[in-house]
């Protein structure tokens, strides 16, 4: 089946759909210039507070909340830049060339060592500096960003501090990584590129022209940069769409459709100018269906977004989130086997290992995911479950580590994380639970409105009681509740007088005493 990528575009809001196999895998959700992705942006920012203490700094970009640079994100020199990548100048291997998933110094010093520098030595308070936004803020937190710029283009990444020459690893023949290797070690630009999976197969004039364009670039950001005031926007990346083209529509992905014409032909502009002979795959979509109707793309998003997730054989995983940490925990369900325990449970923590790769992907989690799989007694079950999610992860674009499975039947595994997750940008939390996912159980309402009347009565002896509340305690009160309250009149020595009202929640309670004001 065709790889296809879809663009569902109203002004208020951008939705872009990766999808394989007829299968959604990926999504990214950009609301109106509010909520405009930050992720690339280059700002001239202000130091507001450097914090020796945790080696790190605020800076004032103009959002609403400062941006956090940590001292391995501040780079005094290129040398000191180099070295903290641990190679020098030369062709390497780039493990990753998305645009803001680079390896940061930061990253990189946590295995190499401690930076050498106090971030009190290399910043201070009011300084004006060039930073770009690696992380967008996610939660309470607010972005993150390195003073270490680089710029994404369609074939190639523009590094601005560091004569580095690099190609993307996804490019498998060794005769056309040899071939990317001689065209960017000609090019005649003292910073750094890598080619990315884009690059494949684009001729020699395409690569310099984009280098030349890229570098074009950098110097009308410095000299907008030596012009402007603190803070300020210096650089914008792309919008959605035009981003989704640059980093998505690859030679892996068959076919564009998207349901407006203006972005249509924007799109297509865009091609002809960085790769004409992608263009003829660009379709645009006139159905009466709306286009995610069309390819029953709701039904996978709204799937994304349920905490259960079911298993075709009956199994089922438990997805729960908190900001740092995502709990998995997998479970056998419905399903029961034909043979033995042990080949029900491997079977069940093989068939969730595919979708947890998947829910990874399409739900874009990332920080610290612990995995709870089903306790499995032979070694090498465990040993199959854990290649197994190795093996499934390895087409996820967003950097994962994983570690071996642990006697309790626990992996642990980290996935970088540069925006929000599906659910932080499509969900709020509840505000009847305060965000708990839990109510009180109705027989708890009904104990603890009882205990408040037992309280209140107290204070007035020979008042009549009244207690207002939903419906459906009101049921529960006058049915299985029955005893108790007639236990609490007999000891109140009065009658309690229960009354519902339809707009309370299902929590609340009222408890009023007669004569005692409205």
């Amino acid at each position: 089946m065709p790889n296809e990528l879809l663009i569902n575009y109203r002004p208020y809001e951008t939705r872009v759909v990766l999808m394989e196999n007829q299968e959604v895998v990926e999504f990214q959700l950009e609301r109106g210039a509010k909520g405009a992705g930050l992720l690339g942006n280059v700002y001239l920012g202000r130091v507001i507070r450097v914090l020796p203490g945790l080696q790190a700094a605020f800076v004032d970009i103009g959002l609403e909340k400062a941006a956090f640079l940590y001292v391995d994100d501040v780079f005094g020199s290129e040398k000191e830049f180099t070295r903290l990548l641990g190679q020098g100048p030369g062709i390497e291997e780039a493990e990753d060339e998305e645009p803001g998933t680079q390896k940061t110094p930061s990253e990189v010093s946590e295995i190499d060592g401690p930076h050498y520098q106090p971030i009190e030595s290399l910043l201070s308070d009011g300084q004006e500096l060039m930073v770009q936004v690696s992380k967008e803020p996610i939660g309470q937190k607010g972005a993150r960003v390195t003073t270490h710029i680089s710029i994404p283009g369609r074939r190639l990444v523009f590094m601005s501090m560091v004569n580095h020459l690099g190609v993307s690893r996804r490019i498998e023949d060794e005769e056309e990584r040899k071939r990317l290797r001689e065209v960017l070690e000609a090019l005649a630009f003292n910073s750094g590129f890598i080619a990315r999976t884009a690059a494949e197969g684009a001729t020699d004039y395409e690569i310099k022209a984009e280098a030349s364009f890229l570098s074009q670039l950098w110097q009308k950001i410095q000299s907008d940069a030596a012009s402007a005031k603190a803070p300020q926007l210096i650089h914008q990346e792309l919008d959605a769409t035009l981003k989704a083209v640059r980093d998505i529509f690859t030679d892996q992905v068959d076919r564009l459709v998207i349901d407006d014409v203006e972005q249509f032909k924007k799109i297509r502009s865009f091609l002809t100018a960085f790769s004409p002979e992608q263009t003829p795959d660009v379709v645009l979509y006139e159905g009466s269906v709306p286009l995610f109707d069309a390819y029953d793309v709701e039904t996978d998003l709204a799937r994304a977004l349920n905490k259960k997730v079911w298993l075709k054989s009956g199994g089922y995983v438990v997805i729960e989130s908190t900001e740092a940490l995502t709990v998995i925990d997998v479970n056998t369900g419905r399903y029961v086997g034909r043979h033995n325990l042990e080949e029900t449970i491997l079977k069940t923590n093989l068939e969730a290992v595919r979708e947890i790769a998947y829910q990874l992907r399409l739900r874009n989690i990332g920080g610290l995911i612990v995995i709870d799989f089903i306790d499995m007694e032979k070694e090498l079950n465990r040993e199959k479950v854990f290649q197994a999610l190795k093996d499934n992860l390895r087409r996820d674009k967003g950097k994962t580590k994983v570690l071996p499975m642990s006697e309790l039947g626990l992996i642990e595994m980290t996935r970088k994380r540069s925006r929000e997750n599906i659910d932080r940008l499509m969900r709020s939390p509840c505000f009847y639970c305060q965000g708990q996912g839990f109510l009180l159980s109705p027989i708890s309402v009904c104990h603890q409105a009882f205990r408040e009347l037992e309280a209140a009565a107290g204070d007035y002896p020979h008042q009549k009681l009244i207690l207002t509340v939903h419906p459906s305690i009101k049921d529960l009160i006058i049915d299985e509740a029955r005893p108790a309250l007639e236990d609490l009149e007999k000891r109140l020595k009065r009658p309690i007088c229960i009354k519902s009202d339809d707009s309370m929640h299902i929590e609340a309670y009222l408890v009023k005493i007669e004569g005692q004001g409205d």
